[in-house]
């Protein structure tokens, strides 16, 4: 890919799985070729990459939307994530070195100093904590289809990710995981990591039906 489409890539995926283009928003070619400085072409290339990536929805004689996601749509993509990601944490209570293992925990340290000084609500640690538990499974193409099926997820539910109440629990379940690894106890925590994954799940569709009776 280009140069400038590969910036154009990076930077549309991070507003549109941030929430600065909402699910259903529909992409404005000549606004976002004006805010970011990039001509039509590079654009429609990102666009491209995109939508092959599940994230946008070209709709025939109306445009390019931000994906949404049904509420059985966003549960299918929760439970293809459950098999593989307990896979990949069966795989690290094996194989993983103990400094990757350290490292995580590390991460969650930080991440704790950081959400005392936070008020929005923010986790910003929580897909760096998912990818880095997923190479520790050391299977270049689990990490891919995880990288893929997290990418939707989070913008499924990019407006249930500012929760504070939610972000401390969804901590507390990261650390208990780090301790099951640490212990080389791959089944507890597989076992961690898919109720970790179904409660998040189950806040994700408490707001999105939220939403859609406002």
């Amino acid at each position: 890919m280009a140069t400038y489409a590969g910036r154009s890539l990076e930077v549309l995926r991070d507003m549109i799985l941030d929430g600065t283009l909402a699910p259903g928003e529909r992409l404005n070619e000549v606004h976002l070729s004006q805010a970011l400085g990039i001509s039509r072409g590079p654009l429609r290339e990102a666009i491209q990459r995109l939508a092959s990536e599940g994230l946008v929805e070209a709709v025939t004689h109306r445009g390019v939307y931000v994906r949404s996601f049904s509420p059985r749509e966003l549960s299918d993509l929760y439970e293809l994530r459950i098999a593989l990601e307990t896979h990949a944490v069966r795989l690290a209570a094996r194989h993983a070195p103990e400094e990757r293992i350290e490292e995580l925990s590390r991460l969650l340290d930080h991440t704790e100093s950081s959400m005392g000084v936070d008020t929005t609500g923010a986790y910003p640690a929580d897909q760096d904590f998912h990818a880095r538990l997923a190479g520790l499974a050391a299977k270049p193409p689990l990490v891919v289809a995880l990288t893929d099926v997290g990418r939707k997820i989070q913008l499924a539910r990019a407006r249930s990710a500012h929760q504070p109440r939610r972000a401390r629990t969804a901590l507390d379940e990261h650390r208990a995981i780090v301790t099951a690894l640490t212990s080389r106890d791959g089944d507890h925590a597989a076992a961690l990591i898919e109720a970790h994954l179904v409660s998040s799940l189950n806040n994700a569709l408490a707001v999105l039906g939220t939403e859609e009776t406002d």
